[in-house]
Parts: structure tokens; C-alpha cells; sequence
């Protein structure tokens, strides 16, 4: 075949070669990037991106802190925190990943001193996935149970209940101050004070009472009162997924055996993984579709079945119900911030990853107004559901909406498989329930794990490129076999230290940085050039974007980051406090990944040659090949020309400045073409049509 097409060359040296022509298109089945390959289309990334932000925080954790901060009125410091971190965070990632189409480590050719930025986002990613993934395993294995005719979770009558799961409905006996015991028998008693009065009187409540502090004398001692209140005190489904699903040990320092199931149920959540990425953004394209839509479509049918429930609409009262005394305490706007900051996602290297596929020129600006405010949407509407069902459990319970009112797992695996276990079809309601959380987490787990193999792939290109399938088979497998150990009897233990500190710290550290160099290292005023390039012109209002970037989104974050370790507490979970050592194991996960960012930067600085102010100025400028990936795009950019493995697709005849040593137009068809042959030159010479269009084979 070479040695036919060399004749024909030589024969023909005034004519170019007839292979197949380079043609360029604006059409999605074309892939403008052939080397990293792009989305689709923009809906694919549209749903990414939602799929991405909206995790299983907006269900488990919003509601609650809506409800805990005042109501109504925290909305308002949500709504300033969006538009004043959330927003602006969220467009300088997609428009810095979608500019230089790079994973979260190469990128930073735009100031090569803080490349550990990138280092630090992809630990902080893979750390965050291997215990994300075992939340969804507990859901999977929720799911599997709800096959059932009677959901395991709605009695007290199995091997692993105890006398404390409630048989009986208590509120009777706790409305006459008694408690109720497992043998169903109502025991009260009778507190006294030193003069003999009935502390009754004084409307004090026995059952809650303590005697040492009010010298008071009862009937039943305190000891013996605090063990007969245990009784008939936790829901059956609290025993079901302690007892049972988890087979909690009493403490971190007791790992107590492998649950098998677990692994079982953890190994098909990232077999789910693996099969559903394995074409890049192909595959993760096309799956968003599902992950990404169904679970509104579960909310829906949820909600519309929680309002005609008894109880639903005090449930609903408490969530709304403004108390706008809470807007005067710094608490209510660190959380609005911090349920802002960690709802969307930014600085964790996804939404750079995400956009990074993106085609140069798509329209990131309006992406984020769309993804952001649908995200809080979400958070909003899930807090109807949740409370219109934490109403319902309440009425069932006859105690006040706040003593069911919780967060996080507690909500997720205790009070809402409660709830349903106690509706008509409970096996359905389960089913819905649990699958909507599962589809809500792959969407999340999806981008973190695409994030991770992205940048292995990225940081060696000729080794992995076309090896990503093993990349991502090998990422896969190492995060099991490291998610193991949650799948011990004490894996809530370790869970819950890890998800209080692989992404909290970490995170408002990583995001700070990050706009710092964008904004006063790399130049606002230059990024936003490259933005207008990519937009067609600035995003307005230019002033406002530059002010904001430069100076209130800095400030917001260093004023979390100060809260936060003001209101730092012990890491506890239920009534267990961590011991210190692990304590110290959850603060070194933190530093994990934050420490890359000067141990790099300081390895540059060692490795590079001559005066320290030299080195630092060389380290803190874009390096030569910083830019758009494609010569097309550069041109528009004015950026340092350089060579990429793609054909250069742009030649523009109105710019003097380009190469025409070595490139000219020829016949009325517009053709670039080689300068004649000499006899030294060999290769093919390529015969490439000019358009103005985006690039595509």
C-alpha cells in the first residue's frame, strides 16, 4: 500500500495525493476533539452536570437545614450564597475546564506553581467515591429487600430486634408521664421534693427528671428509670439497619468481621460503575438521561402521595414556617454557605472534567444558570417530600414533627423506610424510594470516578489514551478492595469520620486557591478574554464578573473556613465519640489532599534553575502550550502556536500571520496545500477543504 502511494506521489508531484479529504462540521456525530472525544451534544452535558450536583445532599441534608435555621428564612441567606459563591464558582470551573480542555491536573499549565490544585481535586475525588459508593450499596441492599410482600423493617418480631425496639404505641403512657416496657406494661413514677411536694405541682415531669440536680426523691431511681426507658424506645426499621444491615460493633476500634452482603451489594455498585463508563463520555452521556431525570419523576409521585397523608401538612408548616430572628445568626449563614458550596460540587475537579469534553465554543454561561438554579430547585421541592412524610411519621407517632425531623443516613435508612413500612403497598413506596436514592448517587459517583480515570489518562497520554477501559476497570477494583473496610461491622464508624473530613476543609481550602490564582495570579481580565473568545463576547456584566471573582468570592470562603473552625465540634455519630486517634486518622485524610498543593509547588521551585524571584515569576506564568487544545482555536486566541497530533482545521485568509512558508491556497475550491515538493520532502501531502465551521473527520 506505501510503496503504491509513493509511485503515485512521484509520478504526480504537482498533484496532491487523492485520499480522503479533511472535512469540517458543525454536526454532534462528529467529535470536534478526536484525541479526548466531546459530548454528543449539549443536553448530554447538561445532564451531566445536574446529575453531578444533585446528589443525595439535596434530599437527606437540605430539608433539615432548612428547617433547622429558621424555616422560610433561611432561603434568603441560600438565595445570597448562590448567587455570591455558588454561581461564580461554578462558571469559572466549566468555563476554565471547557477553554483548555484538559483534565484537573494538566490544566495547570496556566500556573504551573499550583499544579497540585490538580492533585489535591483528584485525591479529594477518589477519596470521596470509595465511601460514596458504599452509601449507594446500602441502598441497593435496601432495594433488594423491598422484593417482599412485607417489608423486614415493619416489625419488632426478628432475630435481630431487642427490647428497646417499640412494639407498642407509647403515647398514652408517655402523655401520663410513664414509659412503656416490651412487655407492653405502662410503668410511671413518683418524684417528690424535700419538703414533700409532688414535683408535678411544680410542673416538672418525672419520666424526665433528674434528682440529683433538684434533690428531689422517687419512687425509682434514676439508675434503674434510665434502663426501663430503653424499652419499647427505637423504631423497628433503627434495629433493621443497625442491627442487621450494618451489624454495628460498639466502636471504630472494632471492626467485627466482614458483612458479606455488603461487599456483595458494594461489588455490583461498581460493576454498575464500570459498565456505564466504560465508553467515556459516550456511554456516561447517554446513561445521564436516566439518572438524572427519573429521580424527579420519583419525587413527584412521592410527594403527590405524602400531601394526602394525616400529618403531612404540619410537616410541611415546620418546613416553612419563618422565624427571621435566626437571620441575625452568623450559624444560619455559614450552613446556607456551606450546603451551597458543597451542593454544587465546585473545586472537586468534576465540573472541570465535565466541561473539559466540552466543544470550544459551546454556551457554558447559560449552562450554569440552568444547572445551579435547578440544583436549589431540587433542594427545595425534596424538602416537601421529606417533610410531608416526617409529618405523617410524626402524627403516627403522636410526638412533635422535630423529635422525627433528622439528617443524613438517620433519614435516608430509619425514618423514611419507617414511614413507608406503615403505607398501603409499603413494598412499592420502598421500591421508588430507594432506586430514586440509588440513581441520584450514580449520577455523583459517575463524574467523581470519570474525574479520577480522566486525569490518569490526561497526566499520561501516550501510555493510557487508548487504554482507558483498563484505566477505569483498575480504578474501579483498587477503590473495592480499599471500600472493604466499610463493609466491616464497623464501617458507619469509618464512614462517617471519612465523609466529616476527605471533603470539607479540603474543599474551601482547594476552592480559595483556586480562585485566588485565576483571578489575581493568572489575571481575571485574561480569563475573562478567554471566555468572551469561547462565548462570542463577556459575560455581563464584565464589572460585575471581575469584582466578584477578585474580591467577594475570596472573601466569602475565607469567611466559612474561619466559621467553620470556630463551630468545629468532636467527630461523633449517634451518642459515640470518636477516641483521638481517629480523630487524628480524619484530620489526616483532610490534609491528604490539601498538602499536594505546596509539596508541589515547592518540588517546582527546588527543580527549576537560577534566582528564587526568577524561578517563581516562570512558575506563575501560563506555559507555552497553555490554551485551547486545538490549533483551530488557538489561532482565534492568539496563543503560542504549537504542534498537536490533529490537523491544523482553520486557515484564515484575511491574517498575514500565517504560515505561508509552508502553506498556500490553490484553485477556485480553496484548498490548503503544501508548497511543492522538494526532493527531501517525504509524507503525504494532505489536500484539505476550508470551512469556518466547527472541526469533525
Amino acid at each position: 500500500m506505501c510503496s503504491k502511494l509513493k509511485k503515485r506521489y512521484l509520478s504526480e508531484s504537482s498533484q496532491p495525493v487523492d485520499i480522503p479529504s479533511l472535512v469540517i462540521s458543525e454536526s454532534p456525530d462528529f467529535d470536534e476533539n478526536k484525541e479526548r472525544g466531546n459530548w454528543s451534544n449539549g443536553m448530554e452535558f447538561l445532564l451531566s452536570c445536574l446529575s453531578y450536583a444533585v446528589g443525595l445532599g439535596n434530599v437527606w441534608r437540605f430539608p433539615y437545614l432548612v428547617y433547622r435555621n429558621g424555616g422560610g428564612a433561611f432561603f434568603i441567606p441560600y438565595t445570597v450564597m448562590l448567587v455570591f459563591v455558588g454561581i461564580p464558582l461554578f462558571l469559572l470551573e466549566l468555563g476554565f475546564g471547557q477553554y483548555a480542555s484538559e483534565g484537573p491536573i494538566t490544566i495547570w499549565k496556566v500556573s504551573p506553581m499550583f499544579q497540585g490544585l490538580g492533585y489535591a481535586m483528584f485525591l479529594m475525588s477518589g477519596l470521596v467515591s470509595i465511601y460514596y459508593n458504599m452509601i449507594l450499596a446500602w441502598g441497593l441492599f435496601y432495594l433488594v429487600s423491598s422484593f417482599t410482600t412485607t417489608l423486614p423493617w415493619k416489625s419488632c418480631d426478628n432475630f435481630w430486634n431487642t427490647d428497646a425496639c417499640r412494639r407498642f404505641d407509647a403515647k398514652n403512657c408517655t402523655s401520663h408521664n410513664g414509659t412503656m416496657l416490651a412487655n407492653s406494661t405502662c410503668i410511671a413514677r413518683d418524684c417528690y421534693f424535700a419538703n414533700g411536694t409532688n414535683v408535678i405541682d411544680q410542673h416538672w415531669n418525672p419520666a424526665k427528671l433528674n434528682t440529683t440536680v433538684l434533690n428531689a426523691t422517687c419512687t425509682i431511681d434514676d439508675p434503674e428509670w434510665t434502663v426501663l426507658k430503653l424499652q419499647n424506645t427505637k423504631m423497628a426499621s433503627d434495629e433493621y439497619f443497625h442491627n442487621f444491615v450494618l451489624g454495628i460493633t460498639e466502636g471504630i476500634h472494632d471492626l467485627g468481621g466482614m458483612r458479606l452482603e455488603l461487599a456483595l451489594c458494594l461489588f455490583v455498585c461498581w460493576l454498575i460503575v464500570f459498565v456505564c463508563l466504560v465508553r467515556g463520555v459516550k456511554s456516561m452521556g447517554k446513561v445521564v438521561y436516566f439518572t438524572a431525570l427519573f429521580p424527579y419523576f420519583v419525587l413527584l409521585i412521592l410527594l403527590v402521595r405524602g400531601l394526602t397523608l394525616p400529618g403531612a401538612a404540619e410537616g410541611i408548616r415546620y418546613y416553612l414556617t419563618p422565624e427571621w430572628y435566626r437571620l441575625t445568626e452568623a450559624q444560619v449563614w455559614a450552613d446556607a454557605a456551606m450546603q451551597i458550596f458543597f451542593s454544587l460540587s465546585p473545586c472537586w475537579g468534576g465540573l472541570i472534567t465535565l466541561a473539559s469534553y466540552n466543544r470550544f465554543h459551546n454556551n457554558f454561561y447559560r449552562d450554569t444558570f440552568f444547572i445551579s438554579i435547578g440544583n436549589c430547585g431540587t433542594s427545595i421541592f425534596a424538602g416537601f417530600v421529606i417533610f410531608s412524610i416526617i409529618g405523617f411519621m410524626a402524627h403516627e407517632m403522636g410526638v412533635d414533627v422535630n423529635q422525627v425531623a433528622t439528617q443524613g443516613a438517620g433519614l435516608a435508612f430509619v425514618v423514611y423506610p419507617e414511614a413507608v413500612s406503615r403505607l398501603p403497598i409499603s413494598p412499592l413506596w420502598s421500591f421508588l424510594f430507594f432506586f430514586m436514592l440509588l440513581t441520584l448517587g450514580l449520577g455523583t459517583q459517575f463524574t467523581l470516578i470519570e474525574t479520577v480515570v480522566t486525569t490518569i489518562v490526561d497526566t499520561w497520554p501516550d501510555k493510557f489514551r487508548h487504554r482507558k477501559p483498563l484505566v477505569l476497570a483498575a480504578t474501579c477494583g483498587f477503590m473495592f478492595l480499599v471500600g472493604l473496610l466499610i463493609c466491616t461491622k464497623a464501617g458507619m464508624y469509618i464512614l462517617q469520620l471519612m465523609d466529616n473530613h476527605c471533603a470539607s476543609f479540603s474543599a474551601l481550602i482547594i476552592g480559595l486557591v483556586e480562585v485566588v490564582v485565576i483571578g489575581w495570579v493568572y489575571g481575571i481580565d485574561r480569563f475573562l478574554d478567554d471566555m468572551k473568545v469561547m462565548l462570542g463576547h463577556y459575560p455581563f456584566h464584565r464589572l460585575y464578573w471581575r469584582t466578584i471573582w477578585k474580591y467577594i468570592c475570596p472573601s466569602l470562603i475565607i469567611f466559612i473556613l474561619i466559621f467553620s473552625f470556630i463551630d468545629l465540634k468532636p467527630a461523633s455519630y449517634g451518642d459515640y465519640v470518636y477516641p483521638w486517634w481517629a480523630s487524628l486518622i480524619g484530620w489526616g485524610l483532610s490534609i491528604l489532599s490539601v498538602s499536594a498543593i505546596p509539596i508541589v509547588a515547592i518540588q517546582k521551585l527546588l527543580n527549576l534553575k537560577g534566582p528564587i524571584l526568577h524561578r517563581l515569576e516562570v512558575l506563575m506564568s501560563p506555559t507555552a502550550d497553555w490554551g485551547p487544545k486545538l490549533q483551530l482555536h488557538r489561532m482565534e486566541t492568539h496563543s503560542p502556536k504549537h504542534t498537536d497530533s490533529q490537523v491544523p482545521l482553520r486557515y484564515d485568509l484575511d491574517n498575514d500571520s500565517n504560515d505561508s512558508d509552508d502553506l498556500k491556497i490553490i484553485g477556485k475550491d480553496n484548498y490548503i496545500l503544501a508548497d511543492e515538493p522538494s526532493d527531501s520532502d517525504t509524507g503525504l501531502r494532505l489536500k484539505i477543504p476550508i470551512y469556518y465551521s466547527e472541526t469533525g473527520l
